[in-house]
């Protein structure tokens, strides 16, 4: 694989694709950042350099490397009809809208027109990197590569093979990204990866809990944050995704785990979604972002808040030991990723050690016997590491 120099393509100037360019501009590749929609890159040219300009401000980059990174991308103008500015580069990095057929059209364009060594990866969140691959010639140099959004400030890079991805590949991505001044870590091509697959609780049962009328929204996120240690709630971090966001990738996850109860979406957050209450983007969501709006107060009763908190962290707990027991990633990448992707206070299954094993167990145990649901089954990784009192990381 040819890293060094290496011409990267980006193909999606959104916020995602112009971080991305951003980010790999920066590190010294030269860049091909184009789009279907008009004025796209004219945008995402304003918003790069809006960006080098903050960290000019602060201090972080010198004005010549802010000139230097935005030198080396080429913001093709024109809406991206065809793939052809794409054929001398080396990698080419999808970041186009979250569906399959449009991904997989894109894809079979791609490896017709560039070398056939060069790397054609995706930044998917949920979708399939297999069936990416399906769609390109020698399918073999498809991988993925999932930023966080922002891509400039949020480190973790879900590195994604799928069971035809060269081996080798792999750690040069990983190598690729390090250079990046990244943080790699390796993902099995399961629906969701590592984080969008472990986060899905902290709003699924925050969801769960305001459906069942235990605590309101304000409530559950003051629990999360003043308790919990997180940076936001759960109900304020889906208005700041977007909840038409938030509710495609449960929807997403759902579908890909053949409808597994565990990953069920929220007909709450799918009427939010069909009213256009979509969080601060709209001006609504679960809270109301609009000029005069009252801001609701939270119950501080720490007994209940604390009952909030176990509730979803043995959720989150038992999804991160699922997902070691079927091999999504390794013990240390999950932790990694879930503190470095989604900004948690600590990793999950270092959480479980703090908190016990057994303990987690147990809230599971009685959550799936008060509501006899499947969505509340403990992981068999779970129940049989609390049997023998192990723990993680020993």
């Amino acid at each position: 694989m040819p890293i060094d120099p290496l011409r990267i393509g980006v193909v999606g100037a959104g916020a995602m694709g112009s971080g991305i360019a951003q980010v790999v501009a920066r590190a010294g590749h030269d860049v091909i950042l184009a789009d279907a929609r008009i004025d796209a890159t004219t945008k995402a040219e304003a918003d790069i350099k809006a960006s080098l300009d903050r960290l000019v401000e602060k201090g972080k980059l010198a004005s010549d490397m802010r000139d230097a990174t935005l030198a080396r991308i080429t913001f093709i103008e024109a809406p991206l009809n065809d793939v052809h500015a794409y054929r001398d580069c080396g990698l080419i990095v999808e970041a186009i809208v979250e569906e399959l057929a449009a991904k997989q059209i894109l894809f079979a364009k791609l490896a017709a027109t560039v070398a056939g060594d060069a790397i054609l990866a995706t930044n998917t969140s949920s979708l399939s990197v297999a069936s990416l691959a399906s769609a390109a010639v020698h399918p073999e140099r498809v991988i993925g590569i999932h930023f966080f959004n922002p891509a400039p400030v949020l480190p973790l890079i879900e590195i994604v093979p799928w069971l035809g991805t060269k081996s080798e590949l792999v750690s040069d991505i990983v190598r690729l990204a390090e250079s990046w001044k990244k943080t790699p870590v390796v993902a099995s091509d399961t629906p969701g990866f590592i984080v969008n697959r472990i986060a899905r609780p902290f709003y699924g049962e925050a969801l769960r809990i305001l459906e069942e009328g235990v605590a309101d929204v304000a409530t559950i996120d003051w629990a999360m944050r003043e308790l919990g240690g997180f940076r936001m709630g759960p109900f304020e971090l889906m208005d700041f995704i977007g909840n038409d966001v938030n509710y495609a990738v449960t929807r997403s996850v759902f579908e890909g785990f053949f409808f597994d109860a565990r990953y069920r979406p929220s007909l709450t957050q799918r009427r939010l979604v069909e009213a256009g209450f979509l969080g601060r983007k709209s001006g609504r969501g679960y809270y109301d972002y609009r000029p005069g709006a009252p801001i609701p107060k939270p119950n501080e009763n720490r007994g209940e808040g604390q009952i909030i908190l176990d509730r979803i962290l043995a959720m989150l707990i038992n999804e991160a030991i699922d997902a070691v027991f079927f091999r999504v990633a390794s013990p240390a990448d999950i932790d990694l990723a879930m503190t470095k992707g989604v900004n948690y206070p600590k990793g999950l299954l270092a959480w479980g050690n703090e908190r016990g094993l057994d303990w987690v167990n147990s809230c599971m145990a009685i959550l799936q016997y008060e509501f006899n649901e499947d969505r509340y089954r403990p992981s068999p990784l779970l129940r049989r590491m609390a049997d023998e009192g192990r723990r993680f990381f020993e």
